[in-house]
């Protein structure tokens, strides 16, 4: 047991250095100066910058300097932003990325378990063709055309109803989460339908699921006490991601709704070639991704002994 944790944790931290090494050379094999361009610097202040930034120093140097920071939890200052660190952009402006994302993850994990179900109970007749014709919309058609679709049913209902029944961008109460929240996460409910359907279609097969209905066991009591939970097992395989990508993932959702998240400032980063920003955000979000994967294995393995015995054989 202790081997299949140590190996999880020690693969995560690998991940999590090439994450950053790729991030930096990725970033500076940019043809572009970040003290240049819009800016229009004299050559004096610009010559400090570089040397206040360690940009006047070889590269191998400025990656050392950018790898000790980032192990001191330092991502430096904003190109952009003045006298305006990294880590408080991070630390002001993730939590709101965060709540958006749990939100979204509640609604996709309960929406997801119940039409798989659904689906699965109905298999081959309408219900599981209209369920199953949703979920391929929701999969295949981007964020922003659910976003840009939700903003214009808004104005009609609030127009229809003549008041402001749901806002149409900001932040601020329930009301801003609830659509932007259901937007992001239609992506996550529709392969946790699919899976869930999947798994259930598979239960159903089973001799363990002949047995109960043998035994005369109410189909209520085999739902929910043999083929719900056995199904959800595969389930817990995908929420560490599902959580990393719907917390880091709402970029495009944050900008169409105006919400005040992490994604958006990581939008303007690109724009603005803030290299600082967009380095710290993209090591902070992979750091993210890499610590729920990780968690999810530890947690999947306590849950099935036999993925950690299977673990001690390699």
């Amino acid at each position: 047991m202790f081997n299949y944790f140590f190996k999880r944790i020690v693969f995560g931290l690998l991940t999590i250095w090439f994450l950053i090494t790729a991030t930096f050379f990725a970033m500076h094999m940019i043809p572009a100066d970040p003290l240049g361009g819009d800016k229009a610097l004299p050559a004096e202040i610009k010559q400090n910058l570089q040397q206040y930034y360690g940009l006047d120093k070889p590269l191998p140097q400025q990656y050392v300097i950018y790898l000790n920071k980032i192990l001191h939890g330092d991502f430096g200052y904003s190109y952009t932003q003045q006298n305006r660190r990294v880590n408080d952009i991070i630390r002001e402006h993730f939590p709101v990325s965060a709540l958006l994302g749990v939100m979204a993850l509640s609604f996709a994990s309960l929406g997801g378990i119940l039409l798989g179900a659904i689906t699965a109970h109905f298999r081959h007749r309408w219900p599981d063709a209209l369920v199953m014709a949703i979920v391929i919309a929701s999969i295949s058609v981007p964020s922003f055309v659910f976003a840009a679709l939700a903003q214009l049913a808004i104005l009609g209902l609030n127009d229809l109803l003549e008041r402001p029944l749901l806002p149409v961008a900001g932040w601020g109460s329930f009301s801003h989460i609830l659509v932007p929240s259901m937007i992001l996460g239609l992506g996550t409910l529709a392969y946790i339908t699919r899976m869930m359907r999947a798994n259930l279609i598979d239960v159903m097969k089973s001799d363990f699921i002949r047995t109960a209905h043998a035994k005369g066991l109410s189909q209520a009591r085999i739902f929910w006490r043999h083929q719900l939970r056995n199904a959800l097992l595969p389930v817990v395989t995908i929420l560490g991601p599902a959580v990393a990508a719907v917390t880091t993932g709402g970029f495009v959702v944050e900008q169409v709704f105006a919400i005040p998240g992490l994604g958006r400032y990581f939008v303007q980063a690109v724009a603005q070639l803030d290299y600082t920003v967009i380095m710290g955000t993209t090591v902070f979000y992979g750091s993210f991704l890499v610590l729920m994967v990780v968690l999810v294995d530890l947690l999947y393995g306590l849950i099935d002994p036999r993925i950690r015995l299977a673990g001690t054989d390699r």
